[in-house]
């Protein structure tokens, strides 16, 4: 645990030297904004479509693995849903609430820490996770918001969903990659060493700008916050252990990958969501705040865990 802890420590530190340069004013949140644009656009999808590209698609997809994954993803969420309800809040507010519940910062995170920790061969399964939240969550999401504000489904929802996917530049850049790959288009070596170079800085970028976003996130509504970032801690990693390793035969090494991928804090993007469509902004900024710090030692208890199984 120690040894694992030692290991994460510096992308943690990272997020802190963020978090300060945030804080002090030294990082504005304009800065922030563009180094995450720059990250988001550039440098990540880089990252990225390197990965796919040296990977074939029976790498990255498994049917029993995507069984896995959302089937544990499914149960958290509808729980969240259900708790939601409960306290008689809307369909919108609900269905932000349970995103918080599922989905963790794979991109930023979980690609550039869990490739590092866990070998190269980790690489697809990350993928695979970050495919299904982004294809999958993202576009519930929309549905569930734009739905309940309209009071009834119609196909504008579903063009503003299609429309979001292929304008994400981590899809465009995944899908690019395994283009390439499938068709065995052999990369140049001056552009292979350019997406390296430009990659290179995915991982400092990304882990620097979300503490400097998170310079800026508030931690009211203490209570719900809490709950939300239980369950994307330890509810949600504990039902994706479920369904991986008892219900699905997803392989031993896919399912450490994916648990430890279930384990990260709630994501940046579920923020964005929330601020764009104008639904509980404060309730999920308060709940990556606490997820994050809490994640610290979290995230190395899991991949503690998951180790045996790598």
């Amino acid at each position: 645990m120690v040894e694992i802890f030692l290991k994460t420590l510096p992308f943690f530190g990272l997020i802190a030297l963020g978090f300060q340069a945030g804080r002090t004013g030294f990082f504005t949140p304009e800065a922030t904004a563009y180094l995450t644009k720059f990250v988001f656009y550039f440098a990540l999808s880089a990252m990225l479509f390197n990965f796919s590209a040296n990977l074939s698609i029976s790498e990255i997809f498994n049917w029993w693995f995507v069984a896995a994954y959302l089937w544990g993803s499914g149960v958290v969420y509808l729980l969240a849903t259900m708790v939601a309800m409960i306290r008689r809040i809307g369909i919108a507010e609900a269905a932000v609430e349970a995103q918080c519940a599922v989905i963790g910062n794979t991109g930023f995170l979980g690609v550039p820490m869990l490739v590092v920790l866990m070998g190269e061969a980790a690489a697809g399964p990350v993928l695979m996770v970050l495919a299904v939240d982004l294809v999958v969550f993202s576009s519930l999401i929309t549905i569930l918001i734009t739905g309940s504000r309209d009071g009834r489904m119609s196909l504008a929802i579903f063009r503003t969903v299609g429309l979001g996917l292929i304008r994400n530049p981590m899809i465009v850049a995944i899908s690019l990659g395994l283009a390439f790959s499938g068709l065995s288009i052999a990369i140049p070596d001056v552009a292979n060493e350019f997406l390296t170079i430009l990659g290179a800085a995915a991982t400092p970028g990304a882990l620097f700008a979300i503490g400097a976003s998170l310079a800026g996130k508030s931690a009211e509504r203490m209570s719900v916050a809490g709950w939300l970032s239980f369950c994307k801690l330890v509810l949600h990693p504990a039902a994706v252990a479920f369904a991986a390793l008892i219900l699905f035969p997803v392989p031993a090494f896919d399912a450490g990958v994916m648990i430890a991928a279930a384990s990260l804090p709630v994501a940046g993007n579920v923020y964005i969501l929330a601020q764009h469509y104008g639904v509980a902004p404060q309730r999920v900024s308060a709940s990556i705040l606490i997820s994050t710090m809490v994640s610290i030692l979290s995230v190395s208890l899991v991949i503690a865990w998951v180790t045996p199984l790598l």
